[in-house]
């Protein structure tokens, strides 16, 4: 299998695969993320089982992804210290002539407010059209999700719909506000 290894840089942030190497950075983001802000915020989690072994084959599993289409996933690290701030990553939904997929971001929320999340999606819409050939990225949003709400219309992603019982979460199925961009 050969690697994948796509990245691009921004001002603060270099987005790129994680690394095996990465362990330490990505696990001391999550122990020191701070409690929960809203429902949607997993804020502290339990990480006894992510020991750098279970982190190592989460590393494989995402480069397997990668090399069948499926998913590719990106940590988002600041340039200036390698801290781990978050991740984004694209669900390859049909490619043929629609070239389509889901996009998910998240960030850290001990790093929220800083400007890191919209700098982070913005360049990692570009990754998507320009290195992994999208044509159309939607982000898939709980309808009271106001933060990733305000996110989205800030990179310009459009709204779209509401697409009725759409993603099964929380014992339910829920409604989805569909955001969308095209490539230029």
């Amino acid at each position: 299998m050969r690697e994948f290894n796509v990245s691009i840089e921004t001002d603060r942030l270099l987005i790129r695969p994680l690394e095996k190497e990465d362990y330490t950075l990505w696990l001391s983001a999550f122990e020191n993320r701070l409690p929960s802000q809203h429902q949607y915020d997993e804020g502290k989690i339990d990480m006894s089982i992510c020991t750098k072994d279970w982190f190592v084959d989460l590393v494989d599993r995402h480069q397997k992804l990668a090399s069948e289409d499926k998913v590719y996933v990106f940590g988002v690290f600041r340039k200036e210290d390698l801290a781990h701030i978050g991740s984004v990553d694209f669900s390859t939904m049909l490619r043929d002539e629609f070239q389509w997929a889901r996009f998910g971001y998240t960030i850290h929320n001990q790093f929220w407010l800083q400007g890191y999340g919209k700098e982070a999606v913005k360049a990692a819409i570009t990754l998507a059209f320009n290195k992994l050939n999208y044509h159309r990225i939607e982000a898939h949003i709980n309808l009271d999700n106001f933060p990733s709400i305000k996110l989205a219309e800030s990179v310009c992603l459009q709204f779209e719909c509401i697409r009725k019982g759409f993603i099964y979460e929380f014992d339910e199925w829920k409604d989805h506000l569909i955001y969308y961009i095209n490539s230029k």
